[in-house]
Protein backbone atom coordinates (compact mmCIF):
# COMPACT_ATOMS: atom_id res chain seq x y z
CA UNK A 1 0.00 0.00 0.00
CA UNK A 2 0.96 3.62 -0.45
CA UNK A 3 1.01 4.90 3.13
CA UNK A 4 1.32 8.28 4.82
CA UNK A 5 2.87 7.78 8.25
CA UNK A 6 2.09 10.21 11.06
CA UNK A 7 3.87 9.92 14.41
CA UNK A 8 6.40 11.72 16.58
CA UNK A 9 7.84 10.06 19.74
CA UNK A 10 9.91 6.94 20.33
CA UNK A 11 6.71 4.90 20.67
CA UNK A 12 6.01 5.45 16.96
CA UNK A 13 9.43 4.43 15.61
CA UNK A 14 8.97 0.61 15.63
CA UNK A 15 5.70 1.10 13.74
CA UNK A 16 7.38 3.06 10.96
CA UNK A 17 10.17 0.51 10.75
CA UNK A 18 7.66 -2.37 10.60
CA UNK A 19 5.73 -0.74 7.75
CA UNK A 20 8.93 -0.28 5.77
CA UNK A 21 10.05 -3.85 6.47
CA UNK A 22 6.63 -5.15 5.34
CA UNK A 23 7.19 -3.55 1.94
CA UNK A 24 4.69 -0.71 2.12
CA UNK A 25 5.50 2.43 0.14
CA UNK A 26 5.84 5.33 2.56
CA UNK A 27 4.70 8.37 0.59
CA UNK A 28 5.68 10.80 3.34
CA UNK A 29 6.29 10.97 7.08
CA UNK A 30 4.53 13.63 9.15
CA UNK A 31 5.73 14.47 12.65
CA UNK A 32 5.98 17.31 15.11
CA UNK A 33 8.60 19.96 14.26
CA UNK A 34 12.01 20.01 15.96
CA UNK A 35 11.95 21.74 19.32
CA UNK A 36 14.62 23.09 21.70
CA UNK A 37 16.01 20.38 23.99
CA UNK A 38 19.03 19.65 26.14
CA UNK A 39 21.32 22.04 27.93
CA UNK A 40 22.08 24.01 24.78
CA UNK A 41 18.39 24.31 23.91
CA UNK A 42 19.16 23.50 20.29
CA UNK A 43 16.34 22.31 18.04
CA UNK A 44 16.12 18.53 18.22
CA UNK A 45 14.12 16.48 15.71
CA UNK A 46 11.58 13.98 16.98
CA UNK A 47 12.63 10.31 17.10
CA UNK A 48 10.35 9.64 14.11
CA UNK A 49 11.99 12.37 12.04
CA UNK A 50 15.44 11.02 12.88
CA UNK A 51 14.36 7.51 11.91
CA UNK A 52 12.68 8.64 8.67
CA UNK A 53 15.69 10.67 7.56
CA UNK A 54 18.02 7.75 8.32
CA UNK A 55 15.88 5.54 6.08
CA UNK A 56 15.71 8.24 3.40
CA UNK A 57 12.01 9.08 3.66
CA UNK A 58 10.60 12.57 3.03
CA UNK A 59 9.48 14.38 6.19
CA UNK A 60 6.99 17.16 6.77
CA UNK A 61 6.05 18.85 10.02
CA UNK A 62 3.31 21.44 9.59
CA UNK A 63 2.33 23.34 12.71
CA UNK A 64 -1.27 22.32 12.04
CA UNK A 65 -3.56 21.63 9.11
CA UNK A 66 -5.47 24.90 9.20
CA UNK A 67 -4.06 26.21 5.92
CA UNK A 68 -5.44 25.09 2.58
CA UNK A 69 -1.86 24.61 1.35
CA UNK A 70 -1.08 21.98 4.00
CA UNK A 71 -4.32 20.11 3.27
CA UNK A 72 -3.69 20.23 -0.48
CA UNK A 73 -0.14 18.93 -0.09
CA UNK A 74 -1.41 16.06 2.04
CA UNK A 75 -4.14 15.13 -0.45
CA UNK A 76 -1.71 15.38 -3.38
CA UNK A 77 0.27 12.46 -1.95
CA UNK A 78 -2.55 10.26 -3.29
CA UNK A 79 -2.14 7.73 -0.47
CA UNK A 80 -4.16 4.57 -0.03
CA UNK A 81 -4.18 5.00 3.74
CA UNK A 82 -2.62 6.99 6.58
CA UNK A 83 -1.27 5.31 9.72
CA UNK A 84 -1.30 7.55 12.79
CA UNK A 85 0.38 6.75 16.11
CA UNK A 86 1.11 9.37 18.78
CA UNK A 87 1.31 12.13 16.19
CA UNK A 88 0.46 14.93 18.58
CA UNK A 89 -2.25 16.79 16.65
CA UNK A 90 -5.98 16.33 16.26
CA UNK A 91 -6.63 15.86 12.56
CA UNK A 92 -9.40 17.80 10.79
CA UNK A 93 -11.98 15.97 8.70
CA UNK A 94 -10.33 17.15 5.48
CA UNK A 95 -7.20 15.17 6.41
CA UNK A 96 -9.12 12.12 7.66
CA UNK A 97 -10.96 11.95 4.33
CA UNK A 98 -7.95 12.47 2.03
CA UNK A 99 -6.48 8.92 1.81
CA UNK A 100 -8.59 6.48 -0.22
CA UNK A 101 -9.13 4.19 2.78
CA UNK A 102 -9.04 6.88 5.44
CA UNK A 103 -6.77 7.03 8.50
CA UNK A 104 -5.98 4.25 10.96
CA UNK A 105 -4.78 5.01 14.47
CA UNK A 106 -2.78 2.75 16.79
CA UNK A 107 -3.94 3.49 20.32
CA UNK A 108 -2.22 2.03 23.39
CA UNK A 109 -5.25 0.88 25.36
CA UNK A 110 -8.26 -1.39 25.10
CA UNK A 111 -10.78 1.15 23.91
CA UNK A 112 -13.09 2.62 25.07
CA UNK A 113 -10.99 2.51 28.25
CA UNK A 114 -8.32 5.20 28.39
CA UNK A 115 -9.05 7.39 25.44
CA UNK A 116 -6.71 10.36 25.36
CA UNK A 117 -3.13 11.38 26.04
CA UNK A 118 -1.64 9.06 28.67
CA UNK A 119 -3.23 5.59 28.44
CA UNK A 120 -0.12 3.65 29.49
CA UNK A 121 0.50 5.69 32.63
CA UNK A 122 -3.17 5.61 33.64
CA UNK A 123 -3.54 1.86 33.20
CA UNK A 124 -0.75 1.24 35.72
CA UNK A 125 -1.81 4.03 38.08
CA UNK A 126 -5.33 2.61 38.28
CA UNK A 127 -4.19 -0.97 38.76
CA UNK A 128 -5.61 -2.38 35.53
CA UNK A 129 -4.98 -6.11 35.11
CA UNK A 130 -4.53 -5.84 31.36
CA UNK A 131 -4.15 -3.40 28.53
CA UNK A 132 -3.29 -3.63 24.85
CA UNK A 133 -3.42 -1.88 21.51
CA UNK A 134 -6.32 -1.09 19.22
CA UNK A 135 -6.24 -0.40 15.51
CA UNK A 136 -8.98 2.19 15.11
CA UNK A 137 -10.60 3.80 12.08
CA UNK A 138 -10.20 7.47 12.85
CA UNK A 139 -13.04 9.97 13.05
CA UNK A 140 -13.25 13.54 14.31
CA UNK A 141 -13.82 12.64 17.98
CA UNK A 142 -11.01 11.92 20.45
CA UNK A 143 -10.28 8.18 20.06
CA UNK A 144 -13.95 7.46 19.38
CA UNK A 145 -13.69 5.57 16.08
CA UNK A 146 -14.64 1.95 15.44
CA UNK A 147 -12.02 -0.70 16.21
CA UNK A 148 -10.74 -3.02 13.50
CA UNK A 149 -8.33 -5.12 15.54
CA UNK A 150 -7.21 -5.38 19.16
CA UNK A 151 -4.39 -7.17 20.95
CA UNK A 152 -4.19 -7.68 24.72
CA UNK A 153 -1.38 -8.04 27.23
CA UNK A 154 -1.36 -8.55 30.99
CA UNK A 155 0.11 -5.86 33.23
CA UNK A 156 2.50 -7.51 35.69
CA UNK A 157 3.42 -6.33 39.18
CA UNK A 158 6.87 -5.48 37.78
CA UNK A 159 5.70 -3.37 34.86
CA UNK A 160 6.59 0.30 34.72
CA UNK A 161 5.36 2.76 32.14
CA UNK A 162 8.75 2.32 30.42
CA UNK A 163 8.48 -1.47 30.11
CA UNK A 164 4.82 -1.39 29.11
CA UNK A 165 5.52 1.42 26.59
CA UNK A 166 8.10 -0.71 24.80
CA UNK A 167 5.92 -3.82 24.78
CA UNK A 168 2.88 -1.99 23.43
CA UNK A 169 4.95 -0.22 20.80
CA UNK A 170 6.13 -3.56 19.42
CA UNK A 171 2.60 -4.97 19.67
CA UNK A 172 1.24 -1.99 17.76
CA UNK A 173 3.83 -2.42 15.03
CA UNK A 174 2.90 -6.07 14.53
CA UNK A 175 -0.83 -5.33 14.73
CA UNK A 176 -0.84 -2.62 12.05
CA UNK A 177 1.10 -4.82 9.65
CA UNK A 178 -1.46 -7.58 10.21
CA UNK A 179 -4.34 -5.13 9.85
CA UNK A 180 -3.12 -3.76 6.52
CA UNK A 181 -2.56 -7.25 5.13
CA UNK A 182 -6.13 -8.33 6.00
CA UNK A 183 -7.93 -5.00 5.79
CA UNK A 184 -10.65 -6.19 3.42
CA UNK A 185 -11.60 -8.96 5.86
CA UNK A 186 -11.72 -6.83 9.03
CA UNK A 187 -14.95 -5.53 10.50
CA UNK A 188 -15.02 -2.09 12.12
CA UNK A 189 -16.72 -2.59 15.50
CA UNK A 190 -18.19 0.56 17.09
CA UNK A 191 -16.92 1.27 20.58
CA UNK A 192 -19.25 0.60 23.48
CA UNK A 193 -20.83 3.59 25.17
CA UNK A 194 -20.14 1.88 28.49
CA UNK A 195 -16.73 1.80 30.14
CA UNK A 196 -15.44 5.02 28.60
CA UNK A 197 -12.56 6.57 30.55
CA UNK A 198 -10.18 9.38 29.65
CA UNK A 199 -6.43 9.27 30.20
CA UNK A 200 -5.65 12.90 30.91
CA UNK A 201 -2.10 14.11 30.42
CA UNK A 202 0.22 13.42 33.35
CA UNK A 203 0.88 16.50 35.47
CA UNK A 204 4.07 16.86 37.49
CA UNK A 205 1.94 17.63 40.54
CA UNK A 206 0.96 13.93 40.59
CA UNK A 207 4.55 12.86 41.26
CA UNK A 208 4.95 13.84 44.93
CA UNK A 209 4.44 10.77 47.12
CA UNK A 210 1.96 10.99 49.98
CA UNK A 211 3.12 8.25 52.35
CA UNK A 212 -0.27 8.14 54.11
CA UNK A 213 -1.71 6.42 51.05
CA UNK A 214 -1.70 2.63 50.83
CA UNK A 215 1.36 0.70 49.69
CA UNK A 216 -0.63 -0.59 46.71
CA UNK A 217 -1.39 2.95 45.53
CA UNK A 218 2.17 4.16 46.06
CA UNK A 219 3.66 1.16 44.26
CA UNK A 220 1.40 1.91 41.28
CA UNK A 221 2.37 5.58 41.45
CA UNK A 222 6.08 4.74 41.35
CA UNK A 223 5.75 2.27 38.49
CA UNK A 224 3.17 4.33 36.59
CA UNK A 225 5.28 7.50 36.63
CA UNK A 226 8.55 5.77 35.73
CA UNK A 227 10.63 7.07 34.07
CA UNK A 228 8.80 10.38 33.63
CA UNK A 229 8.06 12.48 35.56
CA UNK A 230 9.22 10.09 38.30
CA UNK A 231 7.47 9.73 41.67
CA UNK A 232 9.54 11.46 44.34
CA UNK A 233 9.98 12.17 48.02
CA UNK A 234 12.50 14.11 50.07
CA UNK A 235 15.14 12.69 52.36
CA UNK A 236 17.42 14.96 54.41
CA UNK A 237 16.47 17.87 52.16
CA UNK A 238 17.26 16.02 48.92
CA UNK A 239 14.64 15.05 46.35
CA UNK A 240 14.87 11.35 45.46
CA UNK A 241 13.06 9.89 42.46
CA UNK A 242 11.77 6.34 42.77
CA UNK A 243 11.72 4.41 39.49
CA UNK A 244 10.79 0.84 40.42
CA UNK A 245 9.33 -0.83 43.49
CA UNK A 246 7.37 -3.75 44.86
CA UNK A 247 5.07 -4.43 47.77
CA UNK A 248 6.88 -5.53 50.92
CA UNK A 249 6.36 -6.68 54.50
CA UNK A 250 6.90 -4.32 57.39
CA UNK A 251 4.97 -1.60 59.14
CA UNK A 252 5.68 1.77 60.68
CA UNK A 253 4.72 5.41 60.54
CA UNK A 254 4.05 6.68 56.99
CA UNK A 255 7.38 7.51 55.36
CA UNK A 256 9.46 5.60 57.95
CA UNK A 257 12.30 3.38 56.75
CA UNK A 258 11.54 -0.04 58.20
CA UNK A 259 14.36 -1.99 56.53
CA UNK A 260 17.05 -0.86 54.06
CA UNK A 261 14.99 0.99 51.38
CA UNK A 262 11.65 -0.45 52.50
CA UNK A 263 9.35 2.42 53.45
CA UNK A 264 6.14 2.25 55.46
CA UNK A 265 2.95 3.61 53.96
CA UNK A 266 -0.50 4.32 55.37
CA UNK A 267 -1.25 0.63 54.87
CA UNK A 268 1.65 -1.75 54.22
CA UNK A 269 5.12 -0.96 52.87
CA UNK A 270 6.94 -0.62 49.57
CA UNK A 271 10.47 -1.72 48.78
CA UNK A 272 12.28 0.67 46.46
CA UNK A 273 14.35 -1.17 43.84
CA UNK A 274 15.64 1.62 41.60
CA UNK A 275 16.01 5.29 42.44
CA UNK A 276 17.74 8.46 41.29
CA UNK A 277 19.40 11.08 43.45
CA UNK A 278 19.56 14.72 42.40
CA UNK A 279 22.11 15.26 39.64
CA UNK A 280 22.90 11.55 39.33
CA UNK A 281 21.90 8.68 37.08
CA UNK A 282 19.29 6.09 37.98
CA UNK A 283 20.78 3.29 40.08
CA UNK A 284 19.77 0.10 41.84
CA UNK A 285 19.17 0.78 45.51
CA UNK A 286 22.13 -1.37 46.57
CA UNK A 287 24.41 0.93 44.61
CA UNK A 288 22.80 4.06 46.04
CA UNK A 289 23.26 2.81 49.60
CA UNK A 290 27.04 2.66 49.09
CA UNK A 291 27.09 6.45 49.14
CA UNK A 292 23.97 7.30 51.11
CA UNK A 293 23.09 6.45 54.69
CA UNK A 294 19.42 5.50 55.11
CA UNK A 295 19.18 3.97 58.58
CA UNK A 296 16.16 2.14 59.90
CA UNK A 297 13.81 4.60 61.60
CA UNK A 298 14.71 7.54 59.37
CA UNK A 299 11.95 9.20 57.35
CA UNK A 300 11.09 10.21 53.80
CA UNK A 301 8.69 13.12 53.44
Amino acid sequence: MRVIFMGSPEFSVPVLEALVDAGHEIACVYCQPPRPAGRGKKDRPTPVQACAEAIGLPVRHPVNFKTSEDVAEFAALDADIAVVVAYGLLLPQSILDAPKLGCLNIHASLLPRWRGAAPIHRAILEGDAETGVCIMQMEAGLDTGPVLLRRETLISAKDTTASLHDRLSEMGAAAIVDALSTLADLTAVPQSEEGVTYAKKIDKSEAKIDWTRSATEIDRQIRGLSPFPGAWAEYAGERIKFLSSRLADGAGQPGEVVDMFTIACGDGSVEILTAQREGKRAMAVGEILKGMDVPKGSHFV
